[in-house]
């Protein structure tokens, strides 16, 4: 399976990966655009609620992690899904250096919308030399 075939993966087998749950973890999957000022990243995530959403940035590594939950409405029972309940997880390593400060995220419909503003490059200046 290629990088532009991924569905709905287990990271269960992964090395890199340090689970405290015994489940699966569904690999959402995610549009990024980048723009002049940042990288733009969009990710499916149906179900999940901003409570179970966690998302850290370490080292320039980027982990989304979430749970949908099932949920109970009174007088309804469920007929049909589409979508699994259960864990999503995913790791990008960043490119670009990011203004950790100024990172937003937002979260509507089961659709994450994560804006990773680029740092303002360094300013060449001459360092003066004391004696």
């Amino acid at each position: 399976m290629t990088n532009n075939q991924l569905s709905k993966q287990d990271t269960a087998g992964s090395q890199e990966v340090e689970r405290t749950r015994a489940r699966r973890a569904s690999v959402p999957k995610v549009d990024i655009y980048e723009t002049p000022d940042a990288v733009v990243l969009l990710a499916d995530l149906p179900g999940v609620l901003e409570k179970d959403l966690h998302i850290t940035l370490e080292n320039d590594v980027l982990t989304l992690e979430g749970t949908a939950q099932p949920r109970n409405r009174p007088g309804y029972s469920p007929v049909h899904q589409e979508y699994n309940l259960g864990d999503y997880r995913r790791v990008f390593t960043l490119a670009t250096e990011v203004d950790r400060d100024k990172i937003e995220a937002t979260l509507n419909a089961g659709v994450l919308r994560l804006v990773l503003p680029k740092s303002e490059p360094m300013r060449a200046r001459r360092i003066p030399v004391k004696t």
